[in-house]
């Protein structure tokens, strides 16, 4: 199949690789652009992990507010040049996690992040659960390994779906970022507010504090 300037054109505003990369790629694919794309996205991840040794000390601070003023996120997100970071596709990425941020409210940035006590602690939650079921004691570990896994996936930003996309994860968004950038794209960290948040955990801490003392007194 001849490789037309369209075809090319079409990669290219899809992935945003080179000319000469279109080319090759269409030419290899027999003009298949879908499966271009798919080739193209397998030759950036490779790329994407040359770069994880790299330092991104650039980058900005996202945004989002959310629900007339009662949801308010911030997230900083790192890359290697400044003027990657005044770029609109980097803008954008930004605002799109400040938005995830805010509509499925992560725990943390990524599994390895996650606190051994918070491990530990949903390990016995989800232990208590599964014995309180009745399951069989020597299945029981194996039970919890699976609801653990998924919990993770469901509390680390970068393994939930993309709420524009689900059929791709942040991390999948990340890393076609980082193909079209050239560049080591990071998630540094983020923080949510919510209007109300933890206020009633703390009235109830408090009556019962006062509890405690009236029975004492």
């Amino acid at each position: 199949m001849a490789i037309t300037m369209e075809l090319i054109k079409e990669l290219r505003e899809r992935t945003g690789a080179g000319v000469v990369d279109c080319k090759t790629v269409l030419a290899e694919t027999d003009g298949d652009v879908d499966k271009a794309v798919e080739e193209l996205q397998k030759r950036g991840a490779v790329k994407v992990a040359k770069k994880a040794a790299r330092i991104a000390a650039q980058g900005l601070v996202g945004h989002y507010i959310h629900d007339g003023g009662r949801i308010a996120v911030l997230v900083e997100v790192n890359c290697e040049t400044d003027f990657v970071a005044r770029g609109e596709e980097f803008h954008a990425f930004c605002e799109d996690l400040a938005m995830q941020i805010a509509a499925m409210n992560p725990l943390y940035v990524k599994a390895d992040e996650i606190p051994d006590r918070d491990l530990e602690k949903q390990s016995e939650i989800f232990s208590a659960q599964v014995r309180d079921e009745g399951k069989p004691e020597k299945i029981v570990p194996k039970i919890v390994e699976g609801k653990l896994a998924k919990w993770k996936k469901e509390n680390c930003l970068i393994d939930q779906p993309f709420v524009k996309n689900d059929e791709m994860t942040i991390s999948d968004i990340a890393t076609q970022l980082s193909a079209k950038t050239g560049e080591k794209i990071s998630i540094r960290r983020f923080v949510r507010f919510e209007v109300g948040e933890g206020l009633e955990k703390r009235k109830d801490d408090l009556a019962a504090e006062v509890a405690e003392l009236s029975g004492q007194s």
